[in-house]
């Protein structure tokens, strides 16, 4: 029989994402049976970075600083500025390209079902940061979901009203990928945003 502290420990489990019941009871007991030295150490870190990771005043990506690393760098190109889902879209972006630009979170897209409107994603710091007059080019890198093109379609009108120059990332084939498995939407979306093929 569970003790109510290990009911609520299984139950705190159950706040990450893809962890139901079961999954929660099995990692209780193994931090229990096998891992108390690295439970510990778990919940060290989770309750200093709960209490000392906030958001960049500039990007909204994670931050233990006012401005992150990438923010303060000098090095980044100041001239274009991506926009992004979620920190780990940054996080995937920035480690597979060469992009030496800046960033912009949202922390999730438009989704008036759900209450998530512009200020919710900080648009209005975003539009503060265009009419700055510094960024001249607008990556627009959400999802390719429903709600990610609504969001890229208000991004890019947000970006023309104030003489910024929208783009989209490319969406389509993935390389090595073969036609007859591409699914329907993407090979439609692929062809609609065919480009010349250059010397």
């Amino acid at each position: 029989m569970s003790t109510p502290l290990l009911e609520q420990l299984i139950d705190a489990l159950k706040v990450l994402p893809g962890v139901g019941a079961k999954s929660a009871q099995r990692m209780a007991y193994h931090l229990l049976e096998r891992q108390r030295d690295g439970g510990r150490r778990l919940a060290e870190v989770l309750a200093q970075a709960m209490a000392q990771i906030d958001h960049c005043q500039r990007c909204r990506d994670f931050s233990e600083t006012p401005l992150c690393a990438l923010c303060a760098s000098p090095s980044r190109d100041r001239h274009l500025l991506c926009v992004v889902e979620t920190p780990a879209d940054r996080l995937a972006i920035e480690q597979a390209t060469g992009f030496r630009g800046l960033y912009f979170v949202l922390q999730g897209r438009l989704s008036p079902l759900d209450g998530i409107g512009p200020r919710e994603l900080g648009l209005d710091l975003l539009a503060q940061r265009l009419e700055e007059g510094e960024v001249h080019e607008l990556i627009v890198a959400t999802n390719p979901t429903v709600e990610g093109e609504a969001t890229a379609h208000y991004l890019a009108q947000l970006a023309r009203a104030r003489g910024v120059r929208p783009t989209r990332l490319a969406h389509g084939v993935p390389l090595g990928g073969e036609l007859e498995y591409v699914d329907r939407g993407t090979l439609s979306h692929a062809f609609g945003g065919r480009v010349e093929i250059r010397e």
